[in-house]
C-alpha cells in the first residue's frame, strides 16, 4: 500500500490506522494536528481511522518557543 506523508511517497506493508501513522513519524503526538485527504481529523478518533491506499497524510506539529 502507498501513502504520501507530508509529501512523501512511503509504502506501508500492512493496513494500518492513522495512530500508527502519527506514532511512525512524530515524536510527541500529543502537539500534532493530523490530515487525510485535506480533512482534518481530530486525535480522539486516529485510532478508528483507518489508512487507505493512495491517502494523502499531512502532519504538523506545533513547537513553542520564544
Amino acid at each position: 500500500m502507498k501513502i504520501t506523508v507530508n509529501g512523501q511517497c512511503r509504502e506501508l506493508n500492512n493496513p494500518t490506522n492513522l495512530k500508527d501513522i502519527v506514532h511512525m513519524f512524530c515524536k510527541d503526538s500529543s502537539r500534532v494536528i493530523s490530515e487525510i485527504n485535506g480533512e482534518i481529523v481530530k486525535a480522539s478518533q486516529w485510532d478508528r481511522t483507518t489508512v487507505e491506499d493512495g491517502d494523502i497524510i499531512e502532519l504538523v506539529s506545533f513547537v513553542g518557543g520564544g
